[in-house]
């Protein structure tokens, strides 16, 4: 791999509630990290004095509670929740939860990427000005 970057992977069958990948991976500007509960488990009444969270369902259903009302959310969804909102998140069952929780605190810095048409050009352009690569032939797919 190349010089900063770094990979890690999800343990969705730890017995570990919290797995802090933000840690693993080095992520210093953004909270990133896996959560699993067993049917009955529950995380701690927690809030954030500045960060903002994302929780996003990737098994079972999320019972989060903020300020003490309930929200269901199935696999694949997603909820924002802001700084100073006091939250739970729940597992009532009947299987396991398994999430991931993405938070930060300061403003988005939106449109700094930068865009390059092949890997030989030196001076980038904004993503917006470059259209969409073709699609790959299916003769360069991998197939199982």
């Amino acid at each position: 791999m190349e010089d900063g970057t770094t990979t890690t992977r999800l343990e969705p069958d730890t017995d570990e509630r919290f797995l802090p990948l933000r840690r693993q991976l080095g992520v210093s500007s953004f909270g990133f990290n896996q959560i699993v509960l067993q049917p009955g488990q529950r995380g701690r009444i927690h809030r954030h004095k500045h960060q903002e969270e994302v929780y996003v369902v990737l098994e079972g259903t999320l019972t989060l509670l903020v300020e003490g009302e309930p929200s269901e959310l199935g696999r694949g969804e997603v909820i924002r929740v802001a700084p100073l909102l006091r939250r739970q998140l729940v597992n009532l069952g009947p299987g396991r939860l398994l999430l991931l929780a993405l938070g930060g605190a300061n403003e988005h810095e939106g449109r700094d990427g930068e865009a390059f048409g092949d890997w030989g050009d030196e001076q980038p352009v904004s993503p917006q000005e470059l259209p969409m690569p073709p699609d790959l032939d299916p003769r360069e797919l991998r197939t199982a």
